[in-house]
């Protein structure tokens, strides 16, 4: 299995001399290509700011990240943006879409100045609306459609550059169940039939149930890590509310 991203010895610290706070300790982690992986932990344990260091958001205090064979880290703003633009793929909580544009338009922005074909761009989101069933609002606004529908199109704007890697934070924190459950399902499904490489930060067993292995953090370190195989999701799914229990998160999840 080919390495999409390797973290090595990651810390991360804030504030400075007599008021510094460690947030993670000595990260080790490494994500294949086609790996659908969770990181849980309860609030304060760093998985928000372990996925901004992946994503390239915040740099760490140290340690190494390389993604598809690449030192992030020794690169400039300007290489940074061009390897955000073609390497990865955001889907956040708060969905980020324009409201001036339509769900097409949101969904093909980041194609924009790709050079890409116009037959080809309108070929890859047809593609993907179709996969993420929002192909009859794409001539709608934000202002026009659901919160699920919003994070559809979001999710579909994160994939339709083709990213090595797809990072993923609480994007169901603020949908109801029935849209959460579509949103995986659609995400699952570019997992195992696209073989995309998901990185995705949830505070919900039900999300992560959906993940080939999610990693559990506390105070910073990793404290468990379990993968699925070929266990049957509902049984995962107890397995991550176990791990859950032990380290003092939320269990109040239902499946």
């Amino acid at each position: 299995m080919e390495t999409v991203i390797e973290i090595k010895a990651l810390t991360k610290s804030y504030g400075n001399k007599g008021n510094v706070v460690p947030v993670l300790h000595g990260i080790d982690m490494c994500i294949g290509e086609g790996e659908f992986v969770g990181i849980m932990g309860p609030s304060g344990s760093g998985k928000t700011t372990l996925l901004h260091m992946a994503a390239t958001i915040d740099e760490p205090t140290s340690g190494s990240i390389v993604i598809d064979g690449e030192n992030v880290l020794q690169m400039n703003e300007a290489q940074l943006s061009a390897f955000r633009r073609s390497k990865l793929g955001f889907i956040f909580q708060d969905y980020n879409l324009l409201d001036t544009l339509t769900v097409k338009e949101n969904i093909l922005l980041p194609l924009a100045l790709s050079g890409i074909s116009v037959d080809e761009v309108e070929n890859r989101v047809s593609a993907i609306a179709e996969r993420f069933n929002i192909k009859h609002i794409l001539e709608k606004y934000p202002y026009q459609i659901s919160g699920g529908q919003k994070q559809r199109t979001a999710a579909c704007r994160a994939i339709v550059t083709r990213p090595r890697l797809i990072l993923a934070d609480e994007p169901t924190g603020a949908l109801d169940s029935k849209a959460a459950a579509s949103l995986l399902e659609a995400l699952n499904e570019l997992n195992e039939q696209e073989h995309a490489t998901i990185l995705m930060v949830t505070h919900d067993a039900l999300a992560a149930s959906y993940c080939s292995r999610v990693l559990f953090l506390k105070d910073g370190v990793i404290f468990a890590e379990i993968v699925k195989g070929t266990t049957p999701r509902q049984a995962f799914f107890k397995k991550i509310l176990d791990v859950l229990t032990v380290l003092g998160g939320r269990t109040d999840d239902v499946i």
